[in-house]
């Protein structure tokens, strides 16, 4: 395989399962140094551990991106660890599943803290840590030379639209598409791209937990309703870690240059606006 990413450092946030971790191994596997991040610290040190052990290099680091410090801790940690920081995917995530009448405060904020404001923050940290890298000739230069660096958030086409069971988790997700743009305006002028992927069904522990949630909330055998979900996809399969991780290191590549404050649905053809 190509490595597209040799000397450059990366960090993932939820690299300790799903498509963080996929998309970690990926990046490691293309010649990045990944800083694996993810709230679980021994989920985090497994996937770190598998890069080392295949020639990669990598360290985990444990954070809670509900706390900001702990966000600027992680950026100056992958910094200090390669010098610099080339790549931040933010991957992780938290999915509730409940009765719409049934949200509440703590079930909203819970969702919103980590999804949404903990997404806007990584951004801020890492496009920071990325422009201070440039030189200050570069800086001024418009337009930019060259990309400096590349955002990739991982969205979900449950904010593409309203979810009667999923009001904050939708509504977290929808901001993490915005957040995508104006974080992509914000730093066009410095050529750092900022994108991201809005996934379908992926079969990962946070799909689980989505059907435990259902099953619980509406009684309903949420294998079932997840076979039916699957069935409308026009591509009639769910997508893999992998197939995400695929689209995550497209956008982070030299290929993606001209691409900025992009969604792009991963989702077998689910959605197409």
């Amino acid at each position: 395989m190509e490595k597209r990413f040799e000397g450059k450092s990366a960090i993932v946030t939820g690299g300790g399962s799903g498509i963080g971790r996929a998309a970690a191994l990926r990046l490691a596997h293309e010649g990045a140094a990944v800083l694996v991040a993810d709230i679980q610290d021994d989920k985090a040190r497994e996937t770190a551990a598998e890069i080392v052990k295949a020639g990669g290099r990598a360290e985990a680091f444990k954070v809670d991106l509900t706390d900001i410090r702990q966000i600027e801790a992680m950026v100056k940690k992958a910094a200090g660890l390669w010098g610099r920081l080339d790549i931040q995917v933010n991957s992780a995530g938290l999915v509730k599943s409940q009765n719409f009448l049934d949200v509440s405060e703590a079930d909203y904020d819970q969702v919103i803290d980590v999804n949404q404001k903990g997404t806007a923050f990584c951004i801020q940290k890492a496009g920071a840590q990325m422009i201070g890298q440039i030189a200050a000739a570069e800086r001024d230069r418009q337009p930019a030379s060259r990309s400096w660096g590349k955002i990739v958030n991982v969205t979900s086409i449950s904010g593409r639209r309203g979810r009667a069971y999923q009001l904050q988790y939708a509504a977290s997700k929808a901001a993490v598409i915005s957040l995508t743009q104006s974080g992509a305006l914000a730093f066009a002028r410095y050529g750092i791209n900022v994108n991201a992927i809005a996934p379908s069904v992926v079969y990962t522990p946070m799909w689980e937990q989505n059907l435990a949630d259902k099953a619980k909330a509406f009684g309903v055998d949420a294998q079932k309703e997840s076979a039916e979900f699957v069935a409308k996809i026009p591509m009639q399969r769910a997508g893999s870690p992998e197939e995400m991780a695929a689209a995550i290191c497209f956008l982070c590549s030299a290929d993606a240059d001209y691409i900025t404050g992009q969604t792009i649905n991963v989702d077998g053809g689910f959605e197409m606006d």
